[in-house]
């Protein structure tokens, strides 16, 4: 009941956070941009507002964090108390400062993986889409091979024979996941190659890399966008589950899945802590997705009716 009721109460909060947040940007934007600021929905607002939050945590994470990310403090599993708001972890380490530092190590980790399974996935697929033949051949058949393998154990089986350093987690997750990113980047340039303006700029001469940037990535920017923020959303979970099975970011950087694992026995006590690495996890996620919503009901053209 008392879940509920902090839900009921957070939900209520979130509306004239959101409205502000909404208000505040068409003040600050340009005007070619305040339209869209105005039209946004208190949905995408609220979204983009959060996203802001963990971005300005994440950057100031060694000034927020009352402690140093990985010095022990206190006893193992100290209370909330004016010292620790937050309590301690099982090795006496602040659990508030964690969490901040969570944010820097989990979010940035998901973002630059996510960002480079899109340069190697997006690329890929477009140029099969433009060439065809025997190349879109192969690279379609070792993707579907590849995606044939459940991502998850896919990523837990290459993590184990590679290690589980952070390089090694970036590379291993963004090439499970770029296998993703071909697809709906290769989807969506066949329907762009086929236009008359590719043809045109055939016929002039250009070639394949100036067809890529100037032409085909210009008119299939839109969904690609949307799917990015998406696929931060699967790449964040990813993450974030594997450290909960210990091949993740590993020990002694802060991390919220490991944060869950390592803490759960307090649930056995009645004590929250462990629920709110897990919070901010789901809360990230669902503020990704409403903006998500939001630009792929843009892309789409369709307009609100009366």
């Amino acid at each position: 009941m008392a879940v509920l009721v902090f839900l009921a109460v957070a939900i209520a909060a979130s509306i004239p956070l959101a409205y502000g947040f909404r208000m505040a940007l068409m003040r600050a934007a340009p005007h070619h941009m305040a339209a869209p600021a105005r039209d946004m929905p208190l949905t995408a607002a609220f979204g983009l507002l959060v996203i802001l939050l963990y971005v300005i945590v994440a950057a100031f994470a060694p000034v927020l964090a009352p402690f140093p990310e990985r010095a022990v403090v206190g006893v193992q599993f100290q209370p909330w108390d004016g010292t620790h708001l937050l309590g301690t972890d099982r090795l006496g380490r602040d659990m508030l400062s964690r969490l901040i530092y969570g944010a820097r190590n989990t979010v940035g980790i998901a973002f630059a993986t996510t960002a480079l399974a899109f340069i190697v996935g997006s690329l890929l697929g477009i140029w099969a889409a433009l060439r065809g033949g025997w190349l879109d051949q192969v690279l379609s058949r070792f993707v579907d091979a590849l995606m044939a393998i459940p991502s998850l154990i896919f990523a837990l089986l290459l993590l184990t024979i590679f290690g589980t350093s952070v390089t090694n987690l970036i590379l291993v997750i963004a090439a499970v996941d770029a296998t993703r990113v071909y697809r709906i980047a290769r989807s969506v340039a066949q329907g762009v190659v086929v236009m008359d303006y590719i043809e045109a700029a055939r016929l002039r001469g250009e070639g394949n890399w100036y067809l890529i940037r100037h032409e085909i990535l210009p008119n299939a920017l839109a969904p690609l966008v949307a799917e990015f923020g998406l696929r931060f959303c699967f790449v964040f979970l990813t993450i974030s589950s594997l450290s909960f099975l210990g091949l993740g970011i590993q020990p002694p950087m802060a991390d919220w899945g490991s944060m869950v694992r390592d803490n759960a026995t307090l649930i056995t006590f009645g004590n929250v802590t462990p629920l709110l690495p897990a919070g901010a996890i789901a809360l990230l996620t669902v503020a990704v997705n409403f903006v998500v919503d939001w630009q792929l009901y843009r892309a789409s053209g369709l307009k609100e009716q009366g």
